[in-house]
C-alpha cells in the first residue's frame, strides 16, 4: 500500500481569512438592504481590536448624479449618515455575531466624489489573538 498525502484540517478554529470573509458579506448585504445596491467591491480587515471596511462603488445612480455640486455633495453624505445610524443596530449585532466581540464604537466616512466608504469599528477585545492564522497542514496518511 502506497503512501498517500492529503490536506487535513488541524483545526476547527475560524481563521483570519474566514472571519474577515465574513464581515465583508455582511457588509454587503447591510449596503442592499439598507441602501437599496450593494457595493462594488468590498474589503474587510481585522487589526486587533479593529474592525475596517472599505467599500468602493456605493453610490446609486441618483445619488451620482446629485454629487456634481458641493450641495448635491452634502445630501448624499447626510443621507449616508443617516441611512447607516437608522440601521447601526442591525450591523453591530451582526459583527457582534461574527466576531464573539462587542463593538464599542463605529466611524465612517463616504468620499462621495470617489463612490468609496470606509467604516471603522473599534472592539472590546483584540479579536485577532483568538484566530487561527493557518487552517489546513499536510499530513500523511497510512
Amino acid at each position: 500500500m502506497s503512501k498517500k498525502t492529503k490536506l487535513e484540517a488541524i483545526t476547527t478554529q475560524t481563521t483570519q481569512a474566514e472571519m474577515e470573509n465574513a464581515l465583508r458579506q455582511a457588509m454587503i448585504k447591510f449596503e442592499y438592504d439598507f441602501m437599496g445596491r450593494g457595493p462594488t467591491e468590498v474589503r474587510a480587515f481585522i487589526v486587533r481590536d479593529m474592525i475596517i471596511v472599505r467599500l468602493k462603488g456605493v453610490l446609486t445612480p441618483a445619488e451620482r448624479q446629485l454629487a456634481k455640486t458641493e450641495e448635491g455633495i452634502g445630501m448624499v453624505k447626510q443621507m449616508r449618515q443617516n441611512l447607516l445610524m437608522q440601521g447601526r443596530g442591525q450591523l453591530i449585532k451582526q459583527v457582534e455575531n461574527i466576531t464573539g466581540a462587542t463593538p464599542t464604537a463605529l466611524f465612517t466616512d463616504i468620499d462621495v466624489r470617489a463612490g468609496e466608504r470606509m467604516i471603522v469599528l473599534t472592539l472590546d477585545r483584540d479579536v485577532s489573538k483568538s484566530l487561527s492564522r493557518r487552517r489546513i497542514s499536510l499530513a500523511s496518511n497510512d
